[in-house]
């Protein structure tokens, strides 16, 4: 069977204020012209279609857009929520998706039952595990500590045990979205921490033929048979070496993987650029940026006039500035946005601890900011949870 694995669309979100609603429509237009030319027989979505909850107009017409046209290719789909999305709202409808061979998953309760798809060799079993928040679901797993690893593998506990009552032979791929060790991280993901722990080994998914990872958004493998597709756009300047992409998977009769990426289009490419700004302005080799979404973090010792401005002259697609002046440590002068960049809450709020005190929290203190902290994130998330 020939699988296409994609997730993270975001549908809705912007990148530094730049509308990415069109680059969004491309590239659902080639995820749909690489279903019909790449003869795919089924497609997987692992989480995040939306940016947030309660997605803009713009960004449910799109998605409605794209179940239309995936559903008349008579190719199934099978889609499940991630942390971005509102699990309720996405699943919305599922029973007669269902019906159009579009098949939602955003149900925790429902793990353990897949959506089942046939070819020449027989059946594969689709589960779909969407995002599972541990403090919301974890009783329902019943799991003594609510922690991703636990509540993951509770879930996979289900899975297996309805794999091991199908008819031998039957193949399994998982869709997930979770954050598994060892995968690359970028500034765009929202910190899904619990506990202190974000990170589930990729062990956790042993037993099936295939994982359909979401969440993380640079493309990787974690194995032969866990791989992350990411997101299909960038969503952050962190993403500039990213080669954008999604995972055309055959599923062998045996269970056999092979895997080849597709990229994905790309509306402009990203460049992070430093260094003085006249050099900046001057140097001949920045030539091939001048066309891309630019990031510029200027280090003139006194911070220029009409920067951006000057910026803009040459590289008119400029969309953040960010000032790291070249000077001595004692006279560093760190932007706070510098400071909070690619930090934790846990650690933006231990660090305000230490500033406002004079000494960090102690280990009882540490406990009371991290369990505070994950009772906001759940309570934001049950807001969205059926009642």
């Amino acid at each position: 069977m020939r699988i296409l694995h994609t997730s993270d669309w975001h549908l809705g979100r912007t990148f530094h204020r730049v509308n990415m609603l069109d680059a969004q429509a491309a590239f659902i237009t080639h995820l749909v012209e690489t279903v019909r030319a790449r003869e795919v027989e089924a497609v997987v979505v692992s989480g995040d279609i939306y940016d947030r909850a309660v997605p803009p107009l713009a960004a449910v017409e799109l998605y409605d857009d794209a179940l239309h046209r995936l559903a008349d290719l008579g190719v199934p789909t099978v889609m499940i929520s991630g942390n971005h999305d509102s699990a309720r709202r996405l699943g919305v409808g599922s029973g007669l998706l269902g019906l159009a061979g579009v098949h939602l998953r955003t149900d925790p309760a429902a793990v353990g039952t897949p959506v089942v798809l046939s070819d020449d060799h027989g059946d594969v079993a689709f589960y779909g595990l969407p995002y599972l928040e541990p403090a919301l679901v974890g009783d329902a797993f019943g799991v003594e500590r609510a922690r991703h690893e636990t509540v993951l593998g509770a879930a996979m506990d289900r899975v297996r045990a309805d794999l091991a009552r199908r008819p031998p032979g039957t193949r399994s791929v998982v869709l997930a979205h979770a954050f598994v060790t060892g995968g690359r991280t970028s500034d765009s993901e929202r910190d899904i921490t619990v506990g202190g722990v974000a990170s589930v080994p990729a062990q956790v998914f042993d037993g099936v033929d295939y994982t359909a990872l979401g969440h993380l958004h640079g493309s990787q493998r974690l194995g032969e048979r866990v791989r992350y597709s990411g997101s299909p756009l960038p969503y952050s300047f962190s993403e500039a070496d990213h080669r954008k992409s999604m995972w055309l998977v055959d599923l062998g009769a045996d269970g056999a993987i092979a895997a080849e990426r597709v990229g994905c289009p790309v509306p402009r490419a990203l460049a992070r650029l430093r260094g003085r700004l006249a050099d900046l302005l001057d140097d001949p080799l920045l030539t091939a940026h001048e066309d891309a979404w630019v990031e510029a973090t200027l280090t003139d010792p006194v911070r220029p006039d009409d920067a951006m401005a000057r910026l803009t002259t040459r590289f008119p697609h400029t969309l953040a500035l960010v000032f790291a002046p070249d000077r001595p440590p004692r006279e560093r002068d760190v932007s706070y946005a510098r400071r909070l960049s690619g930090r934790t809450d846990q650690q933006i709020a231990e660090d305000f601890v230490a500033h406002v005190r004079g000494a960090g929290p102690d280990p009882r203190e540490r406990t009371v900011l991290r369990d505070a902290l994950d009772r906001v994130r759940a309570d934001d998330i049950a807001r969205e949870m059926p009642r």
